[in-house]
């Protein structure tokens, strides 16, 4: 992996997760209930703060759960809920060194079909169907990783052009159209719930 990303709106930060398959898996993890921009650069200032120029899983999955929280609350905090997303950093580095040998390229490496793909990525803890598919579109669609069958595994996401997630933000505009995209089904869900009662 050695791309240009532009998820977090940062270089350095971009930097980062183009080069490291670590690091783009952990944005992904960290990219819920906090700005997109926010969640991805999460890993870079994690990094930082680990004193290292990339994330190691076996590193991570070792430390002590108590003081890895506590590196990922330092102001400013990681996310917005720092204790609870430092434990499932962890266990997800845990799961690549019990399942990877700690190399996250591996999820993706030699895969044979999309399918398959998405099997691998929603078996990561903190990974629903939803992320899988996101990241199983992120990595066709800007990270050349694009086993056969892999846009009718990724759904909706992987189509063409469809700034649905950061699976399309490759700068400030489709940036600004996947935040719309978002809205509009945030007021689409809102409506149809009102329709309901």
């Amino acid at each position: 992996m050695d791309v240009t990303l532009h998820l977090a709106q940062d270089p350095e930060a971009d930097e980062l997760l183009g080069r490291s398959p670590l690091a783009a898996l952990t944005g992904m993890l960290l990219d819920q209930q906090v700005p997109m921009e926010w969640a991805f650069k999460g890993p870079r200032t994690i990094a930082d703060r680990l004193g290292a120029e990339d994330l190691d899983a076996h590193e991570i999955a070792a430390r002590d759960p108590e003081a890895f929280a506590a590196l990922l609350s330092e102001k400013p905090a990681v996310h917005r809920y720092p204790g609870a997303m430092a434990k499932r950093v962890q266990q997800l580095c845990q799961y690549l060194v019990e399942h990877y040998d700690g190399d996250a390229e591996a999820v993706w490496r030699g895969v044979g079909s999309g399918a398959e793909l998405l099997r691998r990525l929603e078996a990561l803890p903190g990974f629903g169907r939803q992320k899988a598919q996101i990241f199983l579109a992120l990595l066709g669609k800007q990270l050349g990783v694009a086993p056969a069958g892999w846009r009718e595994a990724a759904g909706a996401y992987g189509e063409p052009r469809s700034y649905r997630s950061v699976a399309d933000i490759t700068g400030p505009d489709s940036l600004a159209r996947v935040r719309a995209h978002k809205q509009e089904a945030k007021a689409a869900a809102k409506a149809a719930k009102a329709a309901r009662k």
